[in-house]
């Protein structure tokens, strides 16, 4: 069983930052890759930044050289820094974790952090 918790959301003014973290808990053998996703109202869920177990990084295209993600292996969590956010960033933000137990191999979701963008 894997647990993430998600924290760090918040209301935001246009250009501001905020970062978000997810912490996954439980008896994790490995993580493969880490993604935050996010969905906006009437709208399907989207990629926004995934990074690998070694560091390797993609970004959605509406949010390169915005946003930044990185991870802290040592305590399993996966950050995300988002700068200069725009009112079309409001979403609520979910991560999910991909990995193994020693059962088998896992994927996890974040219970969703809700993000506005005030205009």
């Amino acid at each position: 069983q894997v647990q993430l918790v998600e924290s760090g959301g918040g209301l935001v003014q246009p250009g501001g930052s905020l970062r978000l973290s997810c912490a996954a808990s439980g008896s994790i053998f490995s993580i493969n890759v880490m993604t935050w996703y996010r969905q906006a109202p009437g709208k399907q869920r989207e990629l926004v930044a995934r990074i690998f177990s070694g560091g390797s990084t993609n970004y959605a295209d509406s949010v390169k050289g915005r946003f930044t993600i990185s991870r802290d292996n040592a305590k399993n969590t996966v950050f995300r820094q988002m700068n200069s956010r725009k009112p079309e960033d409001t979403a609520v933000y979910y991560c999910n974790v991909e990995g193994r137990l020693a059962t088998g191999m896992f994927s996890s979701w974040g219970q969703g952090t809700q993000v506005p963008v005030s205009s």
